[in-house]
């Protein structure tokens, strides 16, 4: 379980690193910034361009392929 308070970027920015492997926590603060950021681009269109770097994509097509 993920605990409160939990520092998702700076784990997502770990697993960038290499200082984090891509574990199931880092997984789920990927997915945690990613709804974060898919719920600022419905509140309003000013972050629509907002997007990931193409590492943090990758790391998000790791995550769906795991969770299939």
């Amino acid at each position: 379980m993920i605990e409160l308070g939990t520092n998702h970027y700076q784990i997502v920015k770990d697993v960038l690193q290499g200082k984090k492997i891509l574990d199931e926590q880092a997984l789920a603060s990927i997915w945690i910034l990613d709804e974060r950021l898919r719920e600022l681009k419905r509140m309003d269109r000013i972050f629509s361009g907002v997007k990931f770097s193409r590492a943090v994509e990758k790391l998000l097509s790791e995550k769906e392929s795991v969770m299939v």
